[in-house]
């Protein structure tokens, strides 16, 4: 348990970030999970109104720190390419 005013106060601030992050972080999954679902299901127009909403999505958890840029395309530009398989 932290005694110190500041400690205390970074505890609290940590709980936040926390929880945005995960929000940011679940978000970007659920929307990725519904390309991917579109891709195996071949269902072309699924993909084609799906991937712009994930790709957004990544774009704003990467501006924001909860993902790593890099990671943040490396995502992109997988799903990009299982959607341009498909079609």
């Amino acid at each position: 348990m932290a005694h110190a005013k500041s400690a205390i106060k970074r505890n609290r601030t940590n709980e936040l970030r926390r929880q945005r992050n995960a929000h940011v972080q679940s978000r970007m999954k659920t929307y990725i999970k519904a390309v991917e679902a579109a891709i195996q299901a071949k269902d072309f127009d699924g993909v084609k109104s799906a991937l712009p909403t994930a790709l957004r999505e990544i774009d704003k958890a990467a501006s924001k720190g909860v993902i790593h840029p890099n990671n943040a395309a490396r995502k992109k530009s997988t799903l990009q390419r299982q959607a341009h398989g498909l079609g």
